[in-house]
Order: structure tokens, then C-alpha cells, then sequence
């Protein structure tokens, strides 16, 4: 609490409130109290040997989706209180926003994509929103987290139109009715989703560089990268090494933190929105980077997708963690009994399988994955 908000912002104490109605907290805020329970979840605890770009085993000073889920609430909250938007909420969307995640990244969305086709398929950001609404069971009373509204909506950033309309017949007018009729999340959410951009591009020029699979001269192919490179070498002209490096990178946040800033002022002061729910009924997003800044992150994002995250050394990665999770699926699928009782005994068995293999570490279900084959891939 404490906070001086702006009018646009989400409010705490006027919430739409939680699916399950709970007393309020006498010392915290709503938004407080999600922040609260996402940190103390067992989904959140397992981020920390959860794949962003290298599998936890390969380095101890790469990011993981962890230390990537700090960075963007650090991101948020610092940009949330130049703009007079609700800090806690903006810490608890990003704190949320990859519980859902598998083990070994994008592979292994992908792979239980792929293996839920015929069953309703498979989103990390579905996931993560069944995470907080359901598989998580830390309460006497109700599965899941029992989050606010707001916070619900900041961690469901994409949605399939199918899925959509799935929720929304379970809940009118809730978190998935923008998915259909075009509107926005809060700015809060919006927020988080540019923070996350800007969190894993400049934490993966980083990592990229560590790993040794791409050079900083590579890099300054790349306008962004190279604009605040050459900044900081006039400004430190014997710089060199990985302090050059830390410094090109925190240079490049910076610029794209106050572009943020300045670009949402003044799409604000344009939209001139009443309320958060002006925000909602917005066509598009009011939380932006500038044109230019915009260009140079797209830049920056292809090349890393070319450059780092279709190296062939993380593709052979993948390929062995594709196969990894392939096995496991089948495996569940074909005998039920090889997982928990919480998994086995339900009906819907190949949902089961996905939820329990989307919860796992990369480190277990390595272990699982050479427990039931006894082939070793890692």
C-alpha cells in the first residue's frame, strides 16, 4: 500500500475480485496478496531449474525462466512507478507469467503441442493461468491460487480463439472476453508483456555472448546493440572484455526503459483513459516503445533468433529434449500408473500427462526420461 496511483491504474481496493470469495488481508493489498501466494507456490519454486535458453546443467550463470521472471518484474516495477501504476500487481503478472512453462523451453511447448493435437492442444500461457486456477493445491478450501481478477488477466497475455471461447463460457465477461471482442488487458499486464520482451532480448545478448556461440562483433550487426556500444566506449575508452559488454547491455536497457516511459506518457496523454477499465476498452495497446525503438527490438529479436536460438549447438539441445518429452508423453499415456496419484487416477488421462510433464524441472524429467528407457541423452 502506499503507492500514489494515477487513474488509469489498477486499483487494489476496487478489484474485481477473486473467483472464490476470501476476508481481505488486514496489513496487505490485494495485488500483495497474489504476489504473496505466486512466490510461495510450488510451480514457482521449480522455474529455478526450468530451461529459458540453456538447460540448467550447462552453465551455473545462465538465466533461467526464474532469474528471467526477476529481471521482468524488476523491469516492471521500476517502469510501473515513473508511470503511477500498481508496482505490486505489475510484480505479480511477472512473478506468474511462465509458471506454465515446460521444462526445455520453446522445445517443449512445442512437443506437447504436438502431442495434445487431437486433445485440445497445449498453451504456456493456458498453462500457467491452470496452474494458478487449479493444479496448484496449497489450500484447505479450493484448488489453485484463488488470484484476483487482475492478476488472472495479466498472466493469460496470448489465447487461442478456441480456448478462448472455452473460458469465456465457464466465465462471462472475464479474463478471455478481449481475446474475442478485441479489448485490452490493464496497463499493468500490458506492461509486463513489453517488459518481458525487453528482459530476455538483453538477457540473451548476454548469455549468447557467455556460451561463446555468438561475438560481440556479431552483435554490432544489430543497431540497438551497436548505438550503445560505441556510447560506452566514448565514455570509457579502455573499457573491453565483459565489463564492455555489462555496460553495452545496461546502456540498452536504460534507453529502452525511459523510451517506454515517454512513449506510453504520452499515448496516455492522447488516450487521456478514465479508469482501468478505459484501458480495457481500448483498440490497441497504450503501454508501447516508440516507432523507432520498436524497429530496433524487432531487429534485435531476429537476430537472436537466427543467430542464437537456431545455432545448431541449442538445436541439437532441443532435438534431444524434443525426444526426451516425446518419450515421457507416450510413456504416461500407454500406463498411467507411472505417474503420481494426483495425475493417474484422472479421467482425463492425456491432459493429465501434459499437465504433469509441463511441471516438471528439465533435471527431472531427464531423470524420468532415463529411469523409464535407460537411454541418457544429457
Amino acid at each position: 500500500m502506499g503507492q500514489s496511483l494515477r487513474a488509469y491504474a489498477a486499483d487494489p481496493a476496487r478489484s474485481r475480485g477473486r473467483r472464490r470469495d476470501e476476508p481481505a488481508a488486514p496489513t496487505r493489498s490485494e495485488f500483495q496478496r497474489d504476489r504473496d501466494r505466486i512466490i510461495h507456490s510450488t510451480a514457482f519454486r521449480r522455474l529455478v531449474y526450468k530451461t529459458q535458453v540453456f538447460l540448467n546443467h550447462e552453465g551455473d550463470l545462465f538465466r533461467t525462466r526464474l532469474t528471467h521472471s526477476l529481471e521482468v518484474a524488476q523491469l516492471g516495477r521500476s517502469i510501473a512507478r515513473s508511470l503511477g501504476l500498481d508496482e505490486d500487481l505489475v510484480e505479480a503478472v511477472a512473478l506468474a507469467h511462465d509458471l506454465g512453462h515446460t521444462p526445455f523451453g520453446h522445445a517443449g511447448q512445442d512437443v506437447l503441442d504436438e502431442c495434445m493435437r487431437q486433445h485440445g492442444g497445449f498453451e504456456h500461457n493456458l498453462q500457467s493461468l491452470r496452474v494458478v486456477d487449479t493444479l496448484e493445491q496449497r489450500y484447505p478450501d479450493f484448488d489453485g491460487l484463488n488470484l484476483c481478477f487482475e492478476t488472472r488477466e495479466g498472466i493469460l497475455k496470448h489465447c487461442s480463439h478456441r480456448n478462448a471461447e472455452a473460458i469465456e463460457a465457464a466465465e462471462p465477461g472475464g479474463i478471455a472476453t478481449r481475446f474475442l471482442n478485441g479489448g485490452q488487458p490493464s496497463l499493468e499486464a500490458q506492461l509486463c508483456n513489453v517488459a518481458d520482451e525487453v528482459a530476455y532480448n538483453a538477457h540473451d545478448v548476454d548469455d549468447g555472448v557467455r556460451s561463446g556461440l555468438i561475438e560481440l562483433e556479431q552483435l554490432l550487426e544489430v543497431a540497438l546493440v551497436r548505438e550503445h556500444w560505441r556510447a560506452a566506449l566514448e565514455a570509457h575508452p579502455h573499457l573491453t572484455g565483459k565489463r564492455l559488454l555489462f555496460e553495452t547491455i545496461r546502456r540498452m536497457l536504460s534507453a529502452q526503459v525511459y523510451d517506454i516511459i515517454d512513449a506510453t506518457r504520452a499515448a496516455l496523454a492522447e488516450a487521456a483513459p478514465a479508469d482501468a477499465d478505459a484501458v480495457r476498452r481500448g483498440d490497441k495497446p497504450l503501454l508501447r516503445f516508440s516507432p523507432d525503438m520498436r524497429a530496433k527490438s524487432t531487429a534485435l529479436k531476429r537476430f537472436l533468433f537466427t543467430n542464437l536460438y537456431r545455432h545448431p549447438q541449442v538445436q541439437s539441445t532441443r532435438a534431444r529434449a524434443e525426444e526426451v518429452l516425446r518419450d515421457l508423453f507416450a510413456l504416461y499415456a500407454g500406463d498411467a500408473t507411472q505417474m503420481p496419484p494426483d495425475f493417474a487416477e484422472r479421467s482425463d488421462r492425456e491432459r493429465a500427462c501434459a499437465d504433469y510433464i509441463a511441471g516438471m524441472t528439465d533435471r527431472f524429467a531427464i531423470r524420468e526420461h532415463q529411469r523409464m528407457t535407460g537411454k541418457s541423452l544429457f
